[in-house]
């Protein structure tokens, strides 16, 4: 044998053991190589592949640490979107979130339904994309359907397999995880922080999060970050598949991904209540932090027909303890005016530790809130935190008032620029509506700006401020008059800084119409809603239109589109009635915006109106088991064609698509006389 192959074989033999030793040290916690032997090796596989960097493969324990810092992070769009969950504070609605988790799957109440319990770690959740067994990919969830991409951090924590120890991995695959740090590892980074006088991380979750957005990978590797996996997306039907959230668990572990220990499969929803309550009063003995348990239906078909909402899967939901509280002492009361004039009442009180962190404001809400708890000045009050994460105040203990205090509310006056208030009856919130006032039009150009919205890069909220202040910019308009030169005279802006700026500026000009709706900041106009609405009507002039329809006591253009109610209507109509919004829409338009979905936006908008389409204008509903479609599969082909899939069977129906295990929508399908189909005859449909 060769030299060469020689050291081939070598540093085959090196990264296989290495490899074997550090699955074993970080994710079985059963060592199987004192320190000194692992290190000797290492510094020997490291010399090898310095003298031969052909020898470097990507999954080389030498590839944890190392790389040239970052100059940026970039975006990159999830392959299956990470969602987030919903939550349950309480048995009544884990309750409540069953029986409807038991009515979109069509089951009788009171069904049991196998689940899988899983402590929620209060981490960072991570997507990992593989090929062919290697890691390509890490992002963070951003979004949801967007993340940041930061592969070279998350090579370097150590429970994260670079190859998956699998011989035939699947050509593709997703680990969704929690990265965190745990406390031991925490405590013994602040510790060597203090000596370096340094200042303290205030928690490790906000440690964490902080660590993976940093430039430098070396940074993160002497953080020592964790992992744990807890979902898995393959391609379909991969043969010998998990066919259930356990076995996925089970998948992971033999893929080489470390899994919590701590999860349990269980039978009914009473297991799950008893799995909840027993770790209640064990969980601040880990060595991490968790605020609830995550429950999953376990049949992994059973998910997919219960599918998602527009913001968290229907088969899942988070279960939360019951907050931390600390009483404290108010300070002050503060308002906050948010970007659609809203003033929000905040109380700021002595700071207090709570929940890992320190906290010293919380939101009041509203006046009805401040008006309930009869808050009065010096007060002293009990704070928690919500979900672990949110302060608020629960209840003012008036046994301890002080003598003649005063009791507090909202202002009459704007506290940014000294307009009347205003409260609309039957509305909780108080509002500024002075569209001049300094507070809205901040958070109005924040919001235009924003990352849902037309992502301008360079201008963050200090530089906004700026522009306010000096009256340089009095609506979103003025954005795009602004030159270099101005930009370069402002505090910490230099030409380079200004002529980027410009230049992102004039970028954005070509961002989509959904976008640019939403970037307008309309009240209840959210991001899934303004994709919704810029596919229904495809230019500001059409959606006027329906807007003013919608003012004629004719909404159903707007409501017709799905996910869209009066609420929605009614903002859309008070924004397009108002002369200053019109005004704004001109203005954009004579700076070289469209206003309007362009030729692929407007194919695309077509095609999900149903244009031309076999199945334009039919509900379907679907009930069962298909043999060869999954129930979103099933529904995406209708949707393309122009149907709609619709969750209940009425006379309305056009369809009910049937398969094994149907149960009472088939029943009631029969009795109202409504067609019912098969795959086959679904099939035969599309294709007509």
């Amino acid at each position: 044998m060769s030299a060469a192959n020689q050291d081939q074989a070598r540093a085959t033999q090196l990264r296989r053991l290495l490899n074997h030793a550090a699955h074993a040290y970080y994710v079985l916690d059963a060592p199987e190589l004192e320190d000194p032997v692992y290190d000797r090796l290492y510094r020997e596989l490291l010399e090898l592949e310095a003298a031969h960097p052909e020898l470097i493969t990507p999954d080389s324990p030498t590839q944890r640490v190392g790389g040239t810092p970052a100059a940026a992070f970039s975006s990159v769009e999830h392959r299956i979107p990470l969602l987030s969950l919903d939550n349950a504070f309480s048995s009544e609605e884990l309750e409540a979130w069953y029986g409807r988790l038991l009515k979109v799957l069509d089951r009788e109440p009171g069904t049991a339904l196998p689940m899988v319990g899983e402590l929620k770690i209060d981490g960072n959740a991570l997507a990992l994309s593989y090929e062919n067994g290697l890691l390509v990919r890490a992002a963070t969830r951003g979004d949801g359907e967007r993340g940041e991409e930061i592969t070279a951090n998350v090579r370097t924590i150590a429970s994260v397999p670079l190859r998956l120890q699998l011989d035939a991995p699947p050509a593709w695959l997703e680990v969704r995880g929690e990265a965190l740090i745990p406390d031991a590892t925490f405590a013994a980074i602040n510790a060597e922080r203090a000596e370096r006088d340094e200042a303290p991380f205030a928690n490790p979750r906000n440690a964490c999060a902080g660590t993976l957005r940093q430039l430098d990978p070396k940074v993160v590797a002497a953080r020592r970050l964790d992992f744990f996996a807890y979902t898995l997306h393959l391609p379909p039907d991969p043969p010998q598949g998990p066919r259930s959230q356990w076995e996925c668990l089970q998948w992971l572990q033999r893929a080489g991904f470390k899994v919590n220990p701590n999860a349990e499969l269980l039978a009914n929803l009473a297991a799950v209540e008893a799995f909840f309550s027993a770790w209640d009063g064990r969980r601040h003995d880990l060595n991490y932090a968790t605020d609830g348990v995550v429950v999953k239906l376990n049949d992994l078909r059973l998910q997919d027909a219960a599918g998602f909402t527009q913001k968290a899967p229907r088969w899942a939901i988070a279960l939360k303890y019951a907050a931390e509280e600390a009483p404290s002492r108010l300070l002050r009361l503060a308002c906050q005016v948010g970007r659609t004039g809203v003033v929000t009442p905040v109380a700021e009180f002595e700071p207090v530790p709570l929940a890992g962190t320190t906290v010293s404001r919380a939101t009041l809400h509203n006046a009805d809130r401040l008006a309930e708890l009869d808050l009065h000045a010096g007060d002293t009050i009990v704070v928690r935190k919500a979900g672990e994460i949110i302060p608020e105040v629960v209840r003012v203990l008036g046994e301890l008032r002080p003598a003649g205090a005063a009791r507090l509310a909202l202002p009459n006056l704007c506290p940014e620029c000294g307009s009347e208030l205003v409260r609309e009856e039957g509305e909780a919130a108080t509002r500024c509506v002075n569209s001049s006032c300094p507070a809205i039009l901040r958070g109005a150009l924040r919001h235009w700006v924003s990352k849902g919205g037309l992502d301008v890069d360079g201008l963050g909220a200090k530089l906004i401020e700026q522009l306010v202040e000096k009256g340089l910019v009095g609506s979103i308009a003025d954005l795009y008059r602004l030159d270099g030169a101005l930009l370069a005279s402002l505090e910490r802006m230099g030409a380079k800084s200004a002529e980027n700026l410009v230049t992102a500026l004039a970028a954005s000009r070509a961002q989509p119409w959904h976008r640019q709706l939403y970037g307008l900041g309309i009240h209840h106009v959210g991001e899934v809603s303004a994709k919704a609405l810029a596919a229904a009507f495809p230019s500001a002039a059409e959606l006027a239109t329906a807007a003013a329809s919608a003012a004629a006591h004719d909404p159903p253009s707007i409501t017709a589109v799905f996910g869209i109610g009066a609420e929605i209507a009614q903002s859309l109509q008070q924004w397009f009635a108002t002369p200053a919004n019109r005004l704004l829409l001109e203005q954009l338009a004579g700076l070289g915006f469209s206003l309007a979905a362009g030729p692929g936006e407007r194919a695309a908008s077509a095609a999900a109106a149903g244009q031309q389409a076999p199945l334009a204008g039919q509900t379907f509903v679907l009930t069962g088991s298909l043999p060869s479609l999954s129930r979103s599969a099933a529904q995406a082909l209708i949707e393309a064609a122009g149907g709609k899939v619709s969750g209940s069977v009425s006379k309305k129906t056009s369809y009910v698509v049937a398969g094994e295990e149907a149960g009472s929508k088939l029943s009631k399908a029969e009795g109202l006389g409504v067609a019912v189909l098969d795959e086959a005859g679904l099939r035969a449909l599309l294709e007509m």
